[in-house]
């Protein structure tokens, strides 16, 4: 029995801490434990067991008692996070904080009162499968109060645009929903009634068994490859890059068939479950309700519980977003990544690791089958598979046997004027294409990458923008809530008619949004059912009761942010509209031509998946750029190739690799002084002054101000690994010496630049 044990804590320190173990007790490696820490009680994670006591210490402290009878998780899995960790150069204990369940709060209570815990299993705990909320509905012959508050006018908003909202839903949008629901309820403008729901939303509803469809010749060439290195127990890394409808859901199912028949496990990775319900759906229909969905919604004791039922083997398949990367799936096999290029997939607070990458390195130590799966796959997926690291496998045409859709550009140069419709980005061309699609009984998707009524309020006589004061961005009107809203840091104002700076009446809107676009076609085409799909309707499962309306018909033309760009079948659409296709190439990135393309191929696949061909209008400053040029012709590898030339001229990703040093302080001169610092111990490195390493920068942020924080950044790049990550260990090492007041980051391998 050892005497002492290194154990992980979660805090933001890159080492582990030596305690004693209490005569009696045994401990094992990936335990958790609970320790005394700086006055206080932490959960921490054993990271070795040994004999030997720390040297100069003459007090070494005692571990208070154990929280689970074994080791959280499963040994695989336990190397996979110390390799996660060290990769990405973050407190080991804190990844293993986050990729563990959540301690029941009675666990430490107990811990206090017996001075043992043996487990946290044995506290007492169950599934919740219903829920009581309430349903929320607006009583239309009652007006609003003409005091009404902001947040009255804002959760009013919702529900008229939804129709009917649950409270639960309510609770995620609006701080204290309950209370002004309960008000407006009072005052009979609201109508409420209980109701019982199911705990998770993604179980729901009943759905009939499904059979697996015939393969087409494509699809059973990519599952007989995946199904063979399935079986062969080696793994492999494998691009599926399919065209939109092409049918990669039927591949990925089939594979999972073949490995739950083998008693093996699977992990399905989502960019974003709230997107995601018809996915969910499909594996339902497929394998019935022995699925754990791992996903924010989860209250704590769900999310136990569908942890338990994979460690104990109870259940064999997740899915979810990245997080779920550290689901504890018995004898994992395969390993899917669906919509691998999409940016959701990197953590951006925290521990910021890529869970598409991760899931490459997981399914490499376990020798399982790794499929990544995209119609637009990201660049440093498809270099990959040139350089023989990876297998391409390719669906090239759809499987319902359907065309891709026509794409046609509009020049909005040789468009300046404003259409019949009077809205600025409905042009003539765009505004009769949907009176065709709404006259044929058909449905359209207009895509805006931008949410809101209008980006900005400009102030004609003193010029003066309405701004966050928190953050270097201009507030966005909400005029259905009756707010200007920060994007960012979610800050809210009333909105105002005078300008905040010079009080006089000459606020004008500049820009236009999904909310001005979705009441300007309302207007347009008077009998048209229009609605709205961005992150103001799709809380909860505002998601899924819009595209639901959408597959039932009841809505004819949908509006949307980035939202509509995902994998939806929607078999009723005929008719894509980009307003500007070429908004996002105007980031500050160098990833910015691949999204605009990923972007626009994307939502150019919503078209014409049922039995009437699609048609698409991309409305364009910039048709000549190669993104939307070889969207145009839905030619991936024409893209492919001119951008991985772009990137090797300029040496970036994938060409070299990079990590970004980012401080932040309340003061700007301190995150200057601080981001400096940093800047010039890189530069003494021999790494950089040998030039096998650039520094690039410091600099400010593109957004300067976050929060009421300065931030200031500075990039790493290099062809040569080893090197990188010797001058990002330098800079580690110092932020763990204390660069206070300011806070410091490294980001291996970032993905926003912003």
């Amino acid at each position: 029995m050892s005497s002492f044990v290194d154990v992980a804590l979660p805090v933001p320190l890159r080492r582990a801490f030596t305690y004693r173990v209490p005569d009696g007790m045994t401990l094992r490696l990936g335990m958790r434990v609970a320790v005394p820490f700086s006055g206080q009680k932490l959960a921490g994670f054993v990271l070795r067991t040994h004999d030997d006591p720390p040297v100069g210490l003459k007090r070494v402290l005692s571990v208070a008692g154990s929280f689970e009878s074994e080791p959280v998780f499963p040994e695989d899995l336990h190397a996979f996070l110390l390799r996660a960790a060290d990769y990405y150069l973050h407190p080991v204990g804190e990844v293993l904080k986050l990729a563990a369940p959540a301690l029941p709060k009675e666990a430490f209570k107990a811990l206090k009162e017996s001075g043992f815990v043996e487990h946290a299993d044995d506290i007492k705990g169950r599934r919740l499968t219903t829920q009581l909320t309430s349903r929320v509905t607006r009583v239309p012959e009652v007006a609003l109060p003409l005091r009404a508050g902001v947040k009255q006018k804002a959760l009013l908003a919702l529900i008229e645009a939804r129709g009917a909202m649950l409270l639960t839903e309510l609770q995620k949008l609006v701080p204290g929903a309950r209370g002004v629901v309960s008000s407006l309820v009072e005052k009979g403008v609201l109508h409420a009634e209980d109701v019982e729901i199911a705990a998770d939303r993604f179980f729901s509803a009943d759905l009939p068994r499904e059979a697996p469809f015939e393969a087409t010749g494509e699809q059973r060439a990519a599952i007989d490859t995946l199904t063979t290195a399935l079986r062969a127990g080696k793994g492999g890394a494998f691009l599926l890059h399919g065209v939109t409808g092409s049918g990669k859901t039927e591949v990925y199912l089939q594979l999972v068939a073949d490995a739950l028949e083998r008693e093996q496990g699977a992990l399905v990775l989502v960019p974003e479950i709230a997107l995601t319900p018809q996915l969910v759906a499909r594996f339902r229909a497929r394998f019935g309700e022995g699925i754990a969905v791992l996903h924010s919604g989860l209250a704590d004791r769900e999310r136990h519980h569908a942890w338990r039922a994979l460690r104990r083997g109870e259940l064999r398949l997740a899915i979810g977003a990245r997080s779920a990367l550290f689901a504890p799936v018995p004898r994992l096999g395969v390993i899917i990544v669906d919509e691998e290029h999409d940016s959701s997939f990197k953590q951006e607070e925290g521990f910021r690791y890529h869970g598409r990458d991760m899931a490459m390195l997981r399914a490499h130590m376990t020798q399982a089958v790794c499929v990544l799966g995209s119609a637009t796959p990201s660049v440093e997926s498809y270099y990959l598979t040139e350089q023989g690291k990876m297998t391409r496998l390719s669906l090239t045409h759809r499987a319902k046997h359907q065309l891709m859709p026509e794409v046609e550009v509009v020049e909005l140069a040789r468009n300046p004027g404003v259409g019949p419709s009077g809205h600025p980005l409905i042009t003539g061309p765009l505004h009769r294409a949907i009176q065709r699609c709404l006259s044929a009984g058909d449905q359209a998707i207009l895509f805006l990458n931008r949410r809101g009524f209008a980006p900005s309020l400009h102030c004609r006589a003193c010029g003066e923008v309405a701004r966050c004061p928190a953050c270097s961005v201009s507030l966005t009107e909400h005029r259905r809530a009756g707010v200007l809203r920060c994007h960012y840091c979610d800050f809210a104002m009333p909105i105002t008619e005078a300008c905040p700076q010079c009080h006089a009446l000459a606020l004008e809107r500049v820009g236009i949004g999904t909310e001005r676009l979705e009441d300007a076609l309302q207007t347009s085409f008077v009998e048209a059912r229009v609605g709205r799909l961005d992150r103001d309707t799709a809380a909860g499962s505002g998601v899924e009761e819009v595209l639901d309306r959408m597959r039932k018909r009841e809505l004819d033309i949908l509006v949307g942010t980035q939202m509509v760009t995902k994998g939806h079948d929607l078999p009723g659409v005929t008719l894509v509209g980009v307003l500007l296709a070429d908004q996002s190439l105007a980031f500050p990135d160098f990833r910015a031509a691949e999204r605009t393309f990923q972007l626009l191929a994307q939502v150019s696949g919503r078209a014409g998946r049922g039995d009437r061909p699609g048609r698409v209008l991309l409305q364009t400053y910039q048709s000549d750029h190669y993104a939307v040029r070889f969207a145009l012709h839905h030619d991936y590898l024409g893209f492919y190739r001119e951008e991985i030339e772009t990137r090797r001229e300029l040496g970036y990703v994938p060409i070299a690799r990079l990590v970004a040093v980012r401080a932040d302080a309340g003061d700007e001169v301190v995150a200057r002084k601080v981001v400096k610092e940093l800047a010039e111990l890189c530069e003494r490195m021999p790494e950089v002054k040998d030039r096998v390493v650039q520094v690039l920068g410091p600099a400010p942020a593109p957004i300067e101000r976050l929060r009421s924080r300065f931030r200031m950044r500075f990039l790493l790049r290099s062809r040569s690994r080893a090197a990188l990550r010797k001058v990002a260990q330098a800079v580690v090492s110092r932020i763990d010496e204390g660069v206070s007041p300011a806070r410091a980051h490294v980001d291996v391998d970032p993905v926003s630049m912003l």
